[in-house]
């Protein structure tokens, strides 16, 4: 099978920097840096590092919490973070600065997968969620490099694909060393997979250890000069392609109640902001970019968060929070960033890739879910009136993730038996 694969993969080598170009239309950084993925370096290879892979943005923020402490636990080693995306690279950067290496990761060819682990020399590898790469997985697992797969878990979706290839996923389960999982079903599915039950534990989920900017307090007040100090502020964040025309349709009503009412709406992807920003002048709203350092009006009705970074101030500085990629079939985005921030959580129906915690919110009274735009409009104009409700949904929010912090420290535990502190 890994024949097969690598036989497909050297198929479409020729078509990678093509498909590297045609991105950089809308993200030119896209066509930036495109010898790192092949494992070519400019600097001098290392003699040792620990290497984390997060996809792209989402699995950044999740592992920020476990990069933050191999930083504190391992201060005389170099930790690698690599991510797929520019997105989850920016945002790597913009947390850890240069207390860490990003690059992007390797594609998954032989040839610049066995470059790269010659170049890094990474002492263990931690891979987020469930990036399973078949070559830097065997290639590190030859080289007797420890594998954890931290903070795994599988959609259902995720779980009938990799069922039809079983063989295949075994093969590549069996490099792994441990295996921590957000939850006892997602431990189950790898087993069902092939995984041996000895290499997998149930750590919960690193994304309830989510820990603020000391700064975020400060940042919300200057947001809110900026937005109006009085105003009934409601943020439709991560949204994605066909969901902010439902988004606005329900400002629209929100906006015909309540005409002091301002949404903050933040597309999912920076290449999409321009797109959005005609979407909005186009329904008949006085947006204005974020981007632009403008002030609002008496008469602005949206605020365009066409950056990308400030997603957390942008709830804090907000009543309430909608939770975007759940009127789509997408499966949601994180609902814990507003819940941390003591925020009332709005989301549309499909929520596939966050069911857990979706159901933890839900049965602690903290998630409000809305079917369509009639819905949550009616909702955010009950919320964004009551300050007494908002309140209660927002420290019931807050409770839950409060209760479910500590995976973070549970994965260390067991990165350290692998990898003794010096």
């Amino acid at each position: 099978m890994i024949r097969v694969y690598n036989l497909l993969l050297y198929l479409v080598l020729p078509f990678l920097p093509l498909r590297l170009f045609w991105k950089s239309r809308k993200n030119n950084a896209y066509r930036l840096r495109i010898a790192e993925r092949f494992a070519f370096f400019d600097f001098p290879a290392l003699k040792g590092s620990i290497w984390v892979h997060a996809a792209s943005v989402g699995e950044s923020i999740s592992a920020a919490p476990l990069i933050q402490e191999l930083l504190h636990s391992y201060p005389d080693t170099t930790i690698v973070v690599t991510t797929m995306t520019p997105t989850g690279a920016d945002r790597i950067r913009k947390i850890f600065n240069n207390r860490v290496l990003q690059l992007y990761v390797p594609y998954d060819y032989p040839f610049a997968v066995k470059r790269f682990l010659h170049h890094l020399n990474p002492r263990i590898l931690i891979l987020i969620e469930s990036e399973l790469w078949p070559n830097i997985l065997h290639y590190s697992a030859m080289r007797g490099i420890p594998i954890v797969l931290a903070n795994a878990c599988l959609s259902d979706k995720s779980f009938s694909g990799y069922k039809k290839i079983r063989p295949f996923i075994r093969s590549m389960l069996n490099h792994i060393t441990t295996v921590a999982t957000q939850s006892k079903a997602d431990a189950e599915k790898f087993v069902v997979l092939g995984l041996d039950p000895q290499k997998a534990f149930i750590s919960g989920n690193v994304k309830f250890d989510l820990k603020l900017p000391d700064d975020i307090t400060s940042q919300a007040k200057q947001l809110r000069l900026l937005w109006g100090e009085n105003r009934l502020v409601w943020v439709a964040a991560s949204t994605h392609q066909g969901e902010e025309e439902k988004i606005l349709a329900a400002a629209k009503i929100v906006r015909e109640a309540l005409p002091e009412s301002l949404l903050i709406l933040v597309p999912r992807h920076l290449e999409r902001f321009n797109e959005v920003f005609n979407l909005c002048c186009e329904r008949g709203f006085n947006v204005i970019r974020y981007s632009s350092n403008q002030k609002c009006s008496p008469t602005t009705n949206v605020v365009l968060g066409d950056v990308m970074g400030k997603l957390l101030p942008f709830y804090a500085a907000s009543d309430v929070a909608f939770v975007g990629g759940s009127l789509i079939p997408w499966g949601g985005h994180n609902l814990l960033e507003p819940a941390a921030l003591a925020k009332p959580v709005l989301s549309g129906p499909n929520l596939n890739e966050f069911l857990e915690i979706s159901q933890l919110l839900t049965d602690n009274d903290a998630l409000t879910k809305v079917a369509d735009e009639a819905s949550l409009a009616k909702n955010l104009i009950q919320l964004l009136q009551d300050k007494t409700l908002q309140e209660k949904l927002g420290c019931a929010a807050l409770d839950v993730v409060e209760k479910h912090r500590g995976a973070t420290n549970k994965i260390l535990l067991r990165i350290k038996e692998l990898l003794p502190c010096a």
